[in-house]
């Protein structure tokens, strides 16, 4: 990598990849957008990126492929924004395409830093978290749905000048941060994740509906603690999300967990859940998104990733295995997402951990504080 303008791919023109790609085109960064989709190629070609949010960059005319050829040069940053099932076909489609001393960022939830890696070797890869949401409402037009930015780092902690290139193209789309601990981070929004995009695809609401219910928030509590636990098996530091949300405090401890009824502790991370569903209020699954539009769920990535890692380190995962089983359900067409199968859900794993629940919890229309 010289230090001349940094040449960019994005791969993927979802929610994540579309208003990525406009605004590092509005920034006048020499960028290309990669899809497969011929859909949504043809409407940013037609009408541009289209971002509706109050502070976006509204209508961005940019070049956008459907494939890359021979006489394509090379990319100094390649943005990985594709859904988590895609990304090891897509690194090793983009492969040749990558600068000598390029990087291949990961934008996915989940681990797949480590997957990457494995294709395009550990000095190749970097990560970017992603602490925003967004959706593509129709092809080419996109809705971001909350405020945040990017947490940057390589696997291994080291310092890594292709960082600080990556920050200054990613600033203008919201703060960055680097952090020397991307594992510590990965695992803690891999935990929430677990929880929210999975609950939301069973639900099949937005994050705010879903979490004014109490049954909810103790449903993600539940799959949070589980992450943690195996995280903490693997000898995992947790970062705090955003700064603020501490996975290791907000796990349920074994107190908790058969707690006959509410305690200031639960009652307080309740609260903080409810403040989450406010401010991510009009967040949506990207796996539901995706599921409704023929592909397959992110959930092996996600909860399938804790259930497997819990095998290997005998840490017993059965909240996570029963979501997973029900969001493959959903996507065999077995199941039809929406609040009463996801109360359904919750009803049955209630013992699964050898935990009790306060009478109050499985009451759906309590006073959402109550815990």
């Amino acid at each position: 990598m010289t230090d001349s303008a940094p040449r960019v791919l994005v791969v993927g023109c979802g929610g994540i990849g579309g208003i990525v790609a406009a605004h590092l085109c509005e920034q006048g960064t020499d960028t290309t957008a990669l899809t497969t989709n011929p859909t949504i190629a043809a409407a940013i070609r037609e009408h541009g990126f289209r971002v509706r949010s109050e502070n976006g960059p509204g209508t961005v005319r940019g070049r956008v492929l459907g494939e890359l050829t021979k006489d394509t040069e090379p990319f100094d940053f390649v943005l990985l924004a594709t859904q988590p099932p895609q990304v090891e076909e897509a690194a090793r489609g983009v492969l040749p395409f990558l600068a000598p001393n390029g990087a291949i960022v990961c934008f996915q939830n989940g681990l797949c830093e480590e997957r990457i890696a494995r294709v395009a070797g550990p000095d190749r890869v970097l990560g970017a978290i992603v602490a925003w949401g967004a959706s593509m409402v129709e092809p080419g037009v996109y809705d971001r749905t909350s405020a945040g930015g990017f947490v940057v780092g390589r696997l291994d902690g080291q310092p890594d000048p292709r960082l600080d290139r990556l920050s200054l193209l990613l600033e203008p789309v919201g703060p960055v941060a680097t952090s020397a601990n991307l594992a510590g981070a990965r695992w803690s929004k891999l935990a929430i994740n677990c929880a929210i995009s999975s609950l939301g695809t069973i639900g099949g609401e937005r994050l705010g509906v879903l979490m004014y219910h109490r049954h909810v928030r103790r449903f993600a509590l539940e799959i949070m603690t589980e992450v943690v636990l195996v995280a903490r098996a693997a000898g995992v530091r947790l970062e705090k999300v955003s700064g603020t949300l501490d996975l290791d405090w907000i796990a349920l401890t074994e107190a908790e967990r058969h707690a006959e009824t509410g305690t200031p502790s639960l009652f307080a991370k309740h609260a903080l859940l409810l403040a989450v569903g406010a401010r991510y209020r009009r967040l949506r699954s990207s796996m539901l998104a995706a599921i409704e539009r023929g592909r397959p769920p992110a959930i092996e990535f996600l909860n399938g990733e804790i259930i497997e890692r819990g095998r290997t380190l005998g840490i017993p995962t059965p909240i996570n295995a029963a979501v997973r089983e029900q969001v493959l359900a959903i996507a065999a067409r077995k199941a039809v997402p929406g609040k009463p199968l996801l109360r359904a859900l919750f009803d049955r794993t209630r013992f699964l951990t050898g935990g009790t629940e306060p009478a109050s919890v499985r009451n759906p229309d309590d006073p959402p504080l109550a815990s």
